[in-house]
């Protein structure tokens, strides 16, 4: 686990180190009043949640700030267009840098899945760690200045539901933080944004292929009917289920047509 500070980085050491390092920096992750930046918390999330019971809160998703931003500024992203933290590196706006080590490090992981498990880490290994955290901070701040209040709003929302995407919770999260309420400065009469939600589907066994569709062609219709994400758990995990984040209507419409797609008609 890699955590970057205004004056160091420090690489925590979760196989030498164990539960009991990774259990220290509990207090900060869970924190509402430390600001943990990350790029794409999702899955880092996930495996915090799982492996040490962590409730990872209080993020800021430079993936998702980059969303908003561009929404903001009237380009609207593809579907499942997803900024990766290379390509944001890379953008001249926030940081306009290389990360040509990444992909080098991405393809020995490939050869090895075990790569990042040896230890001593080796200098490359260091330097590639630190390198995943160095600017992050600092694209923080060029992504602050740029985004209005309604923004800053969803993107603490958003945050909060990435946090909980892929950690399933048998009482609704009800012992995770609540989330930010919309601010009463975005409280106007006929224009308030809309609460969003996170909704989790169980998918039937088999039913899987029909809710994806031939090469993703049912999945991909429902996201372009619907305002919400929609995020699979697929060989990842959480397996068979189907996670739903976006304004309250979208994602009840997303689940309405999800769940269509799950039915078994017959014609006679």
């Amino acid at each position: 686990m890699q955590l970057a500070f205004p004056d160091a980085i420090y690489l925590v050491d979760a196989i030498q180190g164990g539960v009991m390092l990774i259990n220290a920096c509990k207090p900060a992750l869970e924190s509402s009043y430390i600001t943990k930046v990350i790029h794409d918390c999702k899955r880092d999330s996930e495996a915090l949640y799982f492996q040490f019971g962590i409730k990872l809160n209080n993020v800021v998703d430079t993936q998702i700030a980059y969303s908003l931003i561009e929404e903001q500024e009237g380009r609207k992203r593809l579907l499942d267009d997803y900024i990766s933290f290379v390509g944001l590196l890379a953008d001249p706006r926030y940081c306009g840098i290389s990360y040509l080590e990444k992909e080098e490090v991405r393809f020995l992981l490939r050869q090895d899945p075990n790569f990042w498990t040896y230890r001593p880490l080796s200098e490359q290994m260091v330097r590639a760690a630190a390198d995943d955290v160095r600017f992050l901070l600092y694209i923080y701040y060029k992504m602050m200045e740029k985004l209005n209040q309604q923004s800053l709003w969803s993107l603490a929302v958003r945050g909060a539901l990435y946090c909980r995407c892929f950690c399933i919770s048998d009482n609704n999260f009800a012992d995770w933080p609540s989330l930010p309420p919309i601010p009463d400065n975005l409280k106007v009469e006929g224009n308030a944004p809309e609460e969003e939600i996170l909704s989790v589907l169980d998918v039937p066994p088999g039913k899987m292929g029909r809710v994806i569709g031939r090469r993703g062609s049912s999945i991909l219709s429902i996201k372009e009917s619907c305002n919400a994400e929609i995020f699979m758990g697929s060989d990842k995990g959480p397996p068979d289920k189907v996670f739903i984040i976006g304004p309250v209507k979208q994602v009840r419409k997303a689940e309405a047509m999800l769940r269509g797609k799950m039915m078994d008609v017959q014609y006679y």
